[in-house]
């Protein structure tokens, strides 16, 4: 997949997409219908699949003191959609000034002359343009007189819940995991680099990955039985852990992260990419009375984890 970030002076092959338009957060099932159509659209036209997509996202943009709301970062969202086939990631810097063109203008500059796009797939509540003045009628009828087509996708809905960036988020808030996925079609993750902690693991018994949650949406805090994927370097590959995602009220008030103990693991991890996917909620944090019952309680998570993680 190729990502690309601007819609200005693309070559040839990086132009004609069929296109699924939105922010897709989470990359969830109403998300993968847009695409599917979005793919069936380009095997008619003989072209690249692609999305167009927006960082940072407009609302980090207009409301930047808004508490962290993303599922996913950048990263993982393209991991995600090259997983699904997508061949063009049109991941367009968004600012103010993009956000002040008109409907019009966003659809002949951006979709038509600058991306040159053969075709887009949106969701039915598509909005677009200054004051989000664009809706789904504007974007077809754009499309007549610019020559790309449109296809509107209708809503998605999962056992008579609507499929929802803010509806998973509320089943993590709360801890349901497989809710979550159920809506996702696949497991949460948490992506990025791993980086130094203060490495009291190592002290435990229990060395652990430790990667920032910064401005990303929180789940439930506590530990989970957790997949976890190496995407750089020598030890590439899928592995078992379990996880605590929290501020750690054993050791005093610390900024939330989440620190992932890989089972029967001894490589060196920092820097490194990994995936950690949220399975099972185990349990909240707790403080406790010394570190010989946190080790023991460590220990019982463990083989939690590893019953739940061999079932799968």
């Amino acid at each position: 997949m190729r990502i690309l970030q601007q819609f200005q002076d693309l070559s040839g092959d990086d132009r004609g997409a069929s296109a699924a338009i939105g922010n897709f957060d989470g990359v969830h099932l109403g998300h993968q219908k847009v695409i599917g159509l979005a793919r069936e659209a380009a095997r008619s036209l003989g072209a690249p699949l692609g999305i167009v997509t927006f960082e940072p996202h407009p609302r980090e943009v207009f409301a930047p003191d808004a508490p962290p709301f993303r599922l996913m970062n950048a990263e993982a969202k393209a991991n995600r959609l090259a997983k699904i086939g997508v061949e063009r990631l049109y991941q367009l810097p968004f600012s103010k000034e993009l956000a002040a063109l008109s409907a019009e203008d966003f659809a002949r500059d951006v979709l038509a002359r600058g991306l040159g796009l053969r075709h887009v797939v949106v969701g039915a509540d598509f909005r677009f343009g200054h004051g989000r003045e664009g809706n789904v009628a504007m974007l077809e009828e754009f499309g007549r007189r610019f020559g790309y087509g449109t296809t509107v996708a209708p809503l998605l809905a999962a056992e008579s819940r609507s499929v929802s960036s803010t509806a998973i988020r509320i089943a993590l808030e709360q801890g349901r995991t497989e809710e979550a996925r159920a809506m996702l079609g696949h497991w949460h993750r948490i992506e990025g680099p791993v980086i130094h902690g203060e490495k009291r693991g190592r002290e435990l018994g229990y060395r652990t990955a430790n990667m920032s949650l910064d401005g990303l949406h929180l789940p439930r805090f506590g530990v989970y039985a957790v997949l976890v994927d190496v995407l750089s370097g020598p030890d590439r590959g899928t592995y078992r852990g379990v996880a605590s995602l929290g501020v750690r009220p054993m050791f005093g008030e610390n900024k939330a992260n989440l620190e992932t103990h890989i089972f029967d693991f001894s490589g060196d991890l920092y820097g490194r990419h990994v995936s950690v996917a949220l399975v099972s909620w185990l349990r909240s944090e707790q403080k406790f009375d010394g570190l010989d019952a946190l080790i023991a309680q460590m220990d019982r998570d463990s083989d939690t984890a590893r019953g739940i993680l061999a079932a799968l």
